[in-house]
Protein backbone atom coordinates (compact mmCIF):
# COMPACT_ATOMS: atom_id res chain seq x y z
CA UNK A 1 0.00 0.00 0.00
CA UNK A 2 2.99 2.62 0.58
CA UNK A 3 3.40 2.11 -3.54
CA UNK A 4 -0.18 3.11 -3.90
CA UNK A 5 -0.02 5.79 -1.91
CA UNK A 6 3.07 7.30 -3.04
CA UNK A 7 2.11 6.94 -6.73
CA UNK A 8 -1.43 8.14 -6.06
CA UNK A 9 -0.24 11.03 -4.19
CA UNK A 10 1.80 11.88 -6.59
CA UNK A 11 -0.25 11.67 -9.73
CA UNK A 12 -2.78 13.97 -7.78
CA UNK A 13 0.05 16.66 -7.49
CA UNK A 14 0.48 16.60 -11.23
CA UNK A 15 -3.04 17.37 -11.93
CA UNK A 16 -3.44 19.78 -9.44
CA UNK A 17 -0.41 21.57 -11.10
CA UNK A 18 -2.25 20.76 -14.91
CA UNK A 19 -5.63 21.85 -13.91
CA UNK A 20 -6.98 22.92 -16.97
CA UNK A 21 -6.41 19.34 -18.49
CA UNK A 22 -7.87 17.78 -15.17
CA UNK A 23 -11.03 20.07 -16.30
CA UNK A 24 -11.25 19.10 -20.08
CA UNK A 25 -13.20 15.50 -18.93
CA UNK A 26 -16.05 17.39 -17.05
CA UNK A 27 -16.03 20.31 -19.16
CA UNK A 28 -16.35 17.61 -22.35
CA UNK A 29 -19.23 15.59 -20.20
CA UNK A 30 -21.14 18.69 -19.70
CA UNK A 31 -20.63 20.56 -23.34
CA UNK A 32 -22.22 17.37 -24.79
CA UNK A 33 -25.06 16.75 -22.50
CA UNK A 34 -25.84 21.13 -22.72
CA UNK A 35 -25.50 20.61 -26.61
CA UNK A 36 -27.66 18.07 -27.37
CA UNK A 37 -31.12 19.26 -25.89
CA UNK A 38 -30.94 21.98 -28.67
CA UNK A 39 -30.83 19.60 -31.52
CA UNK A 40 -34.38 18.18 -30.02
CA UNK A 41 -35.70 20.96 -28.78
CA UNK A 42 -35.79 21.48 -25.01
CA UNK A 43 -39.57 20.75 -24.82
CA UNK A 44 -39.12 17.48 -26.22
CA UNK A 45 -40.20 14.53 -24.46
CA UNK A 46 -37.24 12.83 -26.32
CA UNK A 47 -34.85 14.17 -23.46
CA UNK A 48 -36.09 12.03 -20.98
CA UNK A 49 -36.00 8.80 -22.38
CA UNK A 50 -32.41 9.47 -23.85
CA UNK A 51 -30.66 11.36 -21.42
CA UNK A 52 -29.53 8.24 -19.79
CA UNK A 53 -27.61 7.19 -22.89
CA UNK A 54 -26.63 10.38 -23.32
CA UNK A 55 -24.83 10.82 -20.01
CA UNK A 56 -23.37 7.19 -20.05
CA UNK A 57 -21.91 7.70 -23.56
CA UNK A 58 -20.69 11.25 -22.55
CA UNK A 59 -19.25 9.53 -19.57
CA UNK A 60 -17.58 7.22 -21.33
CA UNK A 61 -15.94 9.07 -23.77
CA UNK A 62 -14.77 11.51 -21.22
CA UNK A 63 -12.80 9.06 -19.58
CA UNK A 64 -11.23 7.98 -22.68
CA UNK A 65 -10.35 11.68 -23.53
CA UNK A 66 -8.17 11.23 -20.75
CA UNK A 67 -6.84 7.77 -20.89
CA UNK A 68 -3.61 8.87 -23.15
CA UNK A 69 -2.15 10.88 -20.30
CA UNK A 70 -2.28 7.76 -17.79
CA UNK A 71 1.02 6.94 -18.57
CA UNK A 72 2.35 9.14 -21.70
CA UNK A 73 3.92 11.83 -19.12
CA UNK A 74 6.16 9.11 -16.94
CA UNK A 75 7.59 7.59 -20.83
CA UNK A 76 7.86 10.62 -21.79
CA UNK A 77 10.35 12.07 -18.85
CA UNK A 78 11.97 8.77 -17.88
CA UNK A 79 10.18 8.13 -14.61
CA UNK A 80 8.34 4.99 -16.40
CA UNK A 81 11.93 3.27 -15.78
CA UNK A 82 11.71 4.58 -12.20
CA UNK A 83 8.42 2.55 -11.56
CA UNK A 84 9.94 -0.27 -12.99
CA UNK A 85 12.65 -0.41 -10.86
CA UNK A 86 10.94 0.15 -7.77
CA UNK A 87 10.77 -2.08 -4.93
CA UNK A 88 7.01 -1.65 -4.98
CA UNK A 89 4.80 -4.45 -6.94
CA UNK A 90 4.63 -2.57 -10.12
CA UNK A 91 0.54 -3.69 -9.85
CA UNK A 92 0.26 -1.37 -6.85
CA UNK A 93 1.61 1.50 -8.97
CA UNK A 94 -0.73 1.05 -11.45
CA UNK A 95 -3.42 0.53 -8.84
CA UNK A 96 -2.34 3.81 -7.41
CA UNK A 97 -2.09 5.98 -10.71
CA UNK A 98 -5.94 4.16 -11.70
CA UNK A 99 -7.20 5.28 -8.62
CA UNK A 100 -5.94 9.46 -9.14
CA UNK A 101 -7.21 9.20 -12.66
CA UNK A 102 -10.67 8.55 -11.80
CA UNK A 103 -10.35 10.62 -8.74
CA UNK A 104 -9.81 13.71 -11.40
CA UNK A 105 -11.75 12.62 -14.15
CA UNK A 106 -14.91 10.11 -12.83
CA UNK A 107 -15.31 11.63 -9.67
CA UNK A 108 -16.18 15.22 -11.07
CA UNK A 109 -18.48 13.84 -13.73
CA UNK A 110 -20.29 11.94 -10.95
CA UNK A 111 -20.61 15.09 -9.08
CA UNK A 112 -21.82 17.35 -12.23
CA UNK A 113 -24.55 13.99 -13.36
CA UNK A 114 -27.56 14.75 -11.30
CA UNK A 115 -27.66 18.26 -12.75
CA UNK A 116 -27.16 17.01 -16.20
CA UNK A 117 -29.92 14.96 -15.32
CA UNK A 118 -32.06 17.84 -14.35
CA UNK A 119 -31.04 19.66 -17.17
CA UNK A 120 -32.05 16.27 -19.66
CA UNK A 121 -35.41 16.22 -17.59
CA UNK A 122 -34.75 12.93 -16.20
CA UNK A 123 -36.80 11.77 -13.24
CA UNK A 124 -35.23 11.96 -9.67
CA UNK A 125 -35.01 7.89 -9.69
CA UNK A 126 -33.69 7.63 -13.28
CA UNK A 127 -30.95 10.61 -11.73
CA UNK A 128 -30.10 8.52 -8.65
CA UNK A 129 -29.90 5.36 -10.76
CA UNK A 130 -27.49 6.99 -12.81
CA UNK A 131 -25.47 8.13 -10.05
CA UNK A 132 -25.36 4.59 -8.88
CA UNK A 133 -24.42 3.14 -12.49
CA UNK A 134 -21.58 6.12 -12.77
CA UNK A 135 -20.25 5.11 -9.70
CA UNK A 136 -19.85 1.73 -9.96
CA UNK A 137 -18.48 1.27 -13.99
CA UNK A 138 -15.98 4.68 -14.17
CA UNK A 139 -13.84 2.62 -12.03
CA UNK A 140 -14.53 0.00 -14.81
CA UNK A 141 -13.80 2.04 -17.45
CA UNK A 142 -10.51 3.47 -16.46
CA UNK A 143 -8.99 0.05 -15.06
CA UNK A 144 -9.92 -1.00 -18.71
CA UNK A 145 -8.80 2.38 -20.31
CA UNK A 146 -5.23 1.55 -18.52
CA UNK A 147 -4.71 -1.78 -19.86
CA UNK A 148 -5.32 -0.42 -23.15
CA UNK A 149 -2.76 2.73 -22.54
CA UNK A 150 -0.06 0.31 -21.49
CA UNK A 151 -0.46 -1.31 -24.41
CA UNK A 152 -0.24 1.63 -26.83
CA UNK A 153 2.27 3.51 -25.29
CA UNK A 154 4.64 5.32 -27.19
CA UNK A 155 3.24 3.73 -30.32
CA UNK A 156 1.87 6.29 -33.39
CA UNK A 157 -1.37 7.46 -33.48
CA UNK A 158 -1.42 6.23 -30.09
CA UNK A 159 -4.55 7.64 -29.06
CA UNK A 160 -6.81 6.08 -31.70
CA UNK A 161 -5.34 2.45 -31.23
CA UNK A 162 -6.48 3.13 -27.54
CA UNK A 163 -9.84 4.10 -28.31
CA UNK A 164 -9.95 0.63 -30.69
CA UNK A 165 -8.81 -1.20 -28.29
CA UNK A 166 -11.34 -0.76 -25.56
CA UNK A 167 -14.26 0.71 -26.74
CA UNK A 168 -15.48 -2.98 -27.10
CA UNK A 169 -14.75 -3.96 -23.66
CA UNK A 170 -16.73 -0.42 -22.88
CA UNK A 171 -19.87 -1.59 -24.72
CA UNK A 172 -20.65 -4.41 -21.80
CA UNK A 173 -19.88 -1.85 -19.25
CA UNK A 174 -22.34 0.91 -21.12
CA UNK A 175 -25.02 -1.55 -21.55
CA UNK A 176 -25.39 -2.48 -17.77
CA UNK A 177 -25.06 1.33 -16.79
CA UNK A 178 -27.86 2.58 -19.22
CA UNK A 179 -29.84 -0.29 -18.00
CA UNK A 180 -29.68 0.39 -14.62
CA UNK A 181 -31.18 3.53 -15.26
CA UNK A 182 -33.85 2.37 -17.04
CA UNK A 183 -34.67 -0.15 -14.39
CA UNK A 184 -34.62 3.06 -11.96
CA UNK A 185 -37.24 5.04 -14.24
CA UNK A 186 -39.43 2.36 -14.58
CA UNK A 187 -39.21 1.15 -10.12
CA UNK A 188 -38.21 -2.24 -11.51
CA UNK A 189 -35.59 -3.84 -8.98
CA UNK A 190 -31.50 -2.56 -9.32
CA UNK A 191 -29.96 -5.02 -7.47
CA UNK A 192 -29.12 -7.25 -10.93
CA UNK A 193 -27.87 -4.33 -13.01
CA UNK A 194 -25.85 -3.27 -10.41
CA UNK A 195 -24.70 -6.71 -9.23
CA UNK A 196 -23.17 -7.33 -12.64
CA UNK A 197 -21.53 -3.94 -12.46
CA UNK A 198 -20.03 -4.96 -9.22
CA UNK A 199 -19.09 -7.79 -10.88
CA UNK A 200 -17.72 -6.42 -13.74
CA UNK A 201 -15.65 -4.09 -11.41
CA UNK A 202 -13.84 -6.99 -9.64
CA UNK A 203 -13.11 -9.02 -12.17
CA UNK A 204 -11.25 -5.49 -13.91
CA UNK A 205 -9.66 -4.66 -10.74
CA UNK A 206 -7.99 -8.17 -10.59
CA UNK A 207 -6.73 -8.72 -14.13
CA UNK A 208 -6.28 -5.13 -15.58
CA UNK A 209 -3.93 -4.24 -12.99
CA UNK A 210 -1.54 -7.47 -13.97
CA UNK A 211 -2.40 -6.59 -17.67
CA UNK A 212 -1.21 -3.20 -16.96
CA UNK A 213 2.16 -4.14 -14.98
CA UNK A 214 2.66 -6.48 -17.80
CA UNK A 215 2.06 -4.25 -21.04
CA UNK A 216 4.82 -1.46 -19.17
CA UNK A 217 7.53 -4.18 -18.83
CA UNK A 218 7.18 -4.30 -22.30
CA UNK A 219 7.78 -1.00 -23.49
CA UNK A 220 10.30 -0.63 -20.71
CA UNK A 221 12.29 -3.43 -22.28
CA UNK A 222 11.64 -1.93 -25.80
CA UNK A 223 13.16 0.97 -25.21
Amino acid sequence: MSGFRTIFSHDLRVARAEAGGVLLAVQFFAMGALIFPLGLGPGSELLGRVGAGLLAVMALFATLLALDRLYSHDHEDGSLDLLLTSRYPLWGLVLGKVAAHWLVTAAPIIIAAPLMGVLLQMSPAAIGGLVLALALGTPTLSLIGSAGASLTLGARRGSVLLALLVLPLYIPVLIFMVGTVLAAESGLALEAHLSILAAMLLVALVLAPWASAAALRLVGEAS
